[in-house]
């Protein structure tokens, strides 16, 4: 079946969610795959690559750059797709004939710059309006600390690189981000002497697994990670696990809805992502999870989750990081009854695809929900039932999927206007969900 392309979906009230479940292949990781294996000798084959337009875009920039990628797509609604990728080796990319397109994606344009910082040509990334607004200063920094001339609008996209002859360098983002971190680790492996990055708020650790399958020195601590430059990354096999960010809209809807079960199998249980498991725990699912193998350092496994009684919940800073994709979810999960939620210290939705703060507030209270918007974050409570309506996505498909689950629980149905742009990372979403709505 084909992935609905609509601009505007219509979302009917269920009684419950009920089914097994396998999600597509994880969009962090399959970024970083991607991007290592292009700098890797050989070929590198990557299984269950995602198959959102976000990392599509990366294989489009890494052939821009001289890479060569082989793609056996997926044939059908949930089979695995596979990609044979070439790698250039260390430094070796190629100068792109027009600027390179990152489009919607802020994972492409960060790491990707960190990868240019470290060759000797000069190379532009742009993107769409939306990627255009969000904050590049935050890699332009580093980078430039290491020897890389950046020049930015405004320190946004787009940005121009020369790159080469850099040194490295020890960070402390001002920002938690794995990005960030990804964009100074890749540099890294190019520049003349150890390249460290600090955090105060432990991030994703993809990028570090991933080294590490390529053969890259990495040491680790518990608030540090160092890279070793100059090695050379050795091709290999990998198979990309099942996105928990995508799992966790199913385990989400089975925890908000009374009678639902759900089971998703294949799924990354990376400590550094599974925050949101123990949150639901909190909001009263119950939830069992069981890693079954471990691929290039990411244990792959399943989740199962079952509805029990709706609780208000916190969400404290200091989880924020582990779950900044997920709390659009949790907002509407609040919306049910007997939910609730305050997060704060989540000033970082603001730079997403949307001001996802401002739009996700402004949809929820249009569909009958009682949210209030913090500096930081938001708050929900949930008193009444929604009563549906029309909203929009701002051009966001976290909000997509967060909206649609606020729908599932509503008086009436819920419009949804932009909700093609759920494609971005999971075209096969709302296919998914007409096979465990009841």
């Amino acid at each position: 079946m084909p992935a609905m392309k609509l601009p505007t979906i219509t979302v009917l009230p269920v009684n419950c969610v009920r089914g097994t479940i396998v999600c597509p292949g994880d969009k962090s990781v399959s970024h970083r795959y991607a991007m290592l294996a292009a700098l890797s000798e050989g070929q590198t084959v990557v299984e269950n690559y995602a198959p959102g337009a976000d990392c599509a875009t990366t294989l489009e920039c890494l052939t821009s750059l001289g890479v060569h990628i082989t793609s056996v797509p997926a044939e059908s609604f949930g089979q695995i797709s596979r990609l044979e990728i070439d790698g250039c080796g260390l430094g070796n990319l190629s100068q792109p004939a027009h600027p390179l397109n990152a489009r919607n994606s802020g994972t492409t344009m960060r790491l990707l710059a960190g990868i240019l910082a470290g060759h000797s040509f000069e190379c532009t990334i742009t993107g769409d309006e939306s990627l255009q607004t969000r904050p590049m200063k935050r890699i332009i920094d580093p980078l430039v600390s290491m020897g890389a001339q950046v020049t930015s609008k405004n320190n946004c996209a787009p940005l121009t690189i020369v790159g080469g002859r850099l040194r490295g360098i020890t960070w402390t983002p001002n920002v938690p981000s794995a990005q960030i971190k990804s964009a100074i680790l890749l540099a890294g492996l190019q520049a003349s002497g150890k390249t460290t990055v600090c955090e105060t708020v432990s991030t994703r650790d993809h990028t570090e697994q991933a080294l590490l399958a390529f053969g890259v020195q990495v040491e680790r601590g518990e608030n540090w990670v160092t890279v070793e430059p100059g090695g050379t990354l050795r091709a290999c096999q990998l198979h990309v696990p099942g996105d928990i960010s995508s799992a966790a809209v199913w385990a989400t809807a089975a925890a908000a809805l009374a009678r639902s079960k759900i089971e998703l199998t294949n799924v990354g249980l990376n400590p550094t992502r599974t925050g949101i498991l123990d949150i639901l725990r909190r909001a009263g699912a119950i939830v069992k999870s069981e890693v079954k193998k471990t691929v290039a350092g990411e244990p792959i496994g399943s989740i199962h989750v079952r509805y029990d009684k709706l609780r208000p919940i916190v969400v404290t800073p200091e989880e924020v990081p582990s779950v900044i994709d997920e709390l659009p979810i949790l907002a509407a999960l609040a919306t049910h009854p007997g939910g609730g939620i305050k997060v704060t210290g989540a000033q970082e939705l603001r730079f997403k695809e949307s001001n996802r703060i401002t739009a996700l507030v402004a949809g929820l209270n249009t569909l009958g929900a009682e949210v209030r918007e913090l500096p930081d974050g938001f708050e929900v409570e949930s008193t009444k039932p929604l009563v549906g309506g029309t909203v929009d996505a701002a051009g966001d498909h976290r909000l997509v999927m967060a909206f649609t689950l606020a729908a599932l629980g509503a008086s009436s149905p819920c419009t949804i206007l932009g909700a093609q742009i759920v494609d971005v990372s999971y075209p096969h979403f709302f296919e998914t969900l007409e096979t465990v709505r009841s």
